[in-house]
């Protein structure tokens, strides 16, 4: 589950609109907003080293931050969309939404596989095949999970990993009603050439067994 909600620190800033926002990038900052939770939306801005290094240590979207602006109140925010430049893929706008602990978000959780090692259909040389990594769950603020855990351990070639599977953190629930599979561990390719192989052979001895017999009842015809 979620530890500790990290700080993030900002500035207020002054100014709207895209004079306001170049100026921000001009000084080395993210320009951004801040809104819902009942209140004016904030416009804020983020040192771009700081919001980068966030960015880089992964699951920025899926993380819950105690929003820290000189002058006010501390507030929980979720990041809401991160817009890049589309040369450099770098940040150059974040949006942030208020929340209050017993909010209810959908975000994506990533999932995480243990147990790799000990499974039997791996250790054989089976290949775990991810259909979702990431899976979509409905969330309270204040327990927001770092990740989906599937233990790998015990499973075999063929088996397969659906949510219902799958043990989800207390009060998380998918946004997906049905039973979707989350991933399988399929048959190594040596397996599945060497079935293809002996599917072949069968089918190349089935072919001279009926040519055998067709030659044979043109015999049988021949003598008559």
């Amino acid at each position: 589950m979620a530890g500790e909600i990290p700080d993030l620190i900002a500035e207020a800033r002054t100014g709207t609109g895209k004079g306001a926002a170049r100026q921000a990038r001009r000084e080395g900052k993210v320009p951004g907003v801040v809104y819902g939770g009942g209140a004016d939306p904030q416009p804020i801005q983020i040192p771009f080293n700081v919001l980068l290094k966030r960015l880089k240590d992964g699951r920025f979207l899926s993380t819950l931050f105690n929003l820290k602006v000189e002058g006010q109140d501390d507030v929980r925010v979720i990041c809401r969309g991160v817009q890049r430049d589309v040369v450099k893929d770098l940040p150059t706008h974040v949006d942030f939404m208020r929340l209050r602990r017993n909010s209810r978000v959908n975000l994506f959780i990533p999932v995480e596989f243990l147990n790799e090692e000990t499974a039997p259909g791996l250790k054989r040389g089976g290949v775990l095949t991810v259909v979702r990594p990431e899976v979509e769950l409905i969330v309270t603020a204040a327990d927001i999970p770092e990740s989906v855990v599937v233990d790998l351990d015990g499973l075999d070639v063929g088996d397969t990993i659906t949510i219902s599977s799958v043990d989800l953190p207390e009060g998380a629930k998918p946004t997906i009603d049905r039973d979707f599979v989350i991933a399988n561990i399929a048959a190594p390719s040596s397996l599945v050439s060497a079935e293809n192989e002996e599917g072949e052979g069968e089918a190349e001895e089935g072919a001279e067994a009926a040519e055998g017999e067709a030659a044979a009842e043109e015999g049988g015809d021949s003598e008559e």
